[in-house]
């Protein structure tokens, strides 16, 4: 038609999974573990798409390999290329997960981790006995970039303003509780006077040093002294333990402390939209 034909023998299609890697990772020794090559292996890959693309794709800037406008254009048209060879081309086969020997790779924040982790192990091994379980750590400003990198199966925790990339499934409405050591704290009800009276520890991914609870607490012209933040929900219950202090966990966060440190008490059921 007027146009050359296309030399095919030039063109090494394993490179399209090579551009894939490296604009997922931004990385070339992550991408030359995921590719299951060497790092010098991935780096003459890598001069390879430059010269077949007269671009240099990706540039080093810091500790990573950030992605030239040119490859982000091409992203989206070698990932479709990839997916139709992995849906449309090869043969596809009844995943059964009584013979599925690879790895489950689960994304969790660190509170999901701790509850639900030993649930989801025994529910992946249940119906496939030979796989095995990785529990990635995952929080609400990390979760995008470790989902490529990790090549997670799936994420469960809670992430507000979630990327569009992703599709959402909500799991349940927890309410929220006030734990407190009742060694420290010699009360039986926990009202608003002496909830801002002692100071409060509380768990926060960004390490805010307030949450809904001091909007709440704002609006009825009172406010609280937080003097520790955790991004960790483990910690706290080792901070209000032997201290007189207060803490808003999650319900289910609170029943499990409870049940390892017995001088714990819990207070005042604090609804999910409030606090």
């Amino acid at each position: 038609m007027g146009q050359e034909k296309l030399d095919w023998k030039r063109i090494d299609l394993n490179l399209l999974i090579v551009f894939y890697r490296l604009y997922q990772t931004r990385s070339v020794s992550l991408a030359a573990q995921k590719c299951f090559v060497s790092q010098s292996a991935m780096s003459h890959s890598l001069a390879k798409l430059r010269e077949l693309c007269g671009d240099k794709l990706f540039e080093r800037k810091g500790h990573q390999m950030v992605p030239t406008e040119r490859a982000s254009e091409l992203f989206p048209a070698v990932e479709q290329i990839l997916n139709l060879v992995e849906h449309k081309v090869l043969p596809s086969s009844e995943f059964d997960p009584n013979e599925y020997r690879g790895v489950c790779k689960i994304g969790l924040t660190d509170y999901a981790e701790f509850i639900f982790g030993p649930v989801i192990y025994d529910a992946i091994l249940s119906d496939a006995p030979h796989s095995r379980v990785s529990f990635v750590n995952v929080n609400r400003n990390s979760y995008k970039q470790l989902s490529e990198q990790e090549s997670l199966d799936m994420i469960i925790g809670s992430i507000p303003e979630l990327d569009e990339q992703f599709a959402s499934q909500k799991l349940y409405t927890e309410k929220h509780v006030c734990i407190y050591d009742q060694s420290m704290v010699d009360i039986e009800q926990v009202d608003i006077e002496t909830f801002v009276s002692l100071p409060h520890c509380l768990v926060s991914p960004e390490g805010a040093f307030s949450s809904n609870v001091d909007k709440h607490l704002d609006a009825v012209g009172l406010s609280r002294a937080v003097t520790a933040v955790s991004r960790n929900f483990l910690t706290i219950g080792r901070l209000v333990s032997g201290r007189a202090m207060f803490a808003i966990v999650p319900e289910k966060n609170g029943a499990n402390q409870f049940d390892a440190i017995a001088p714990y008490c819990c207070a005042s059921s604090c609804s999910s939209s409030g606090f």
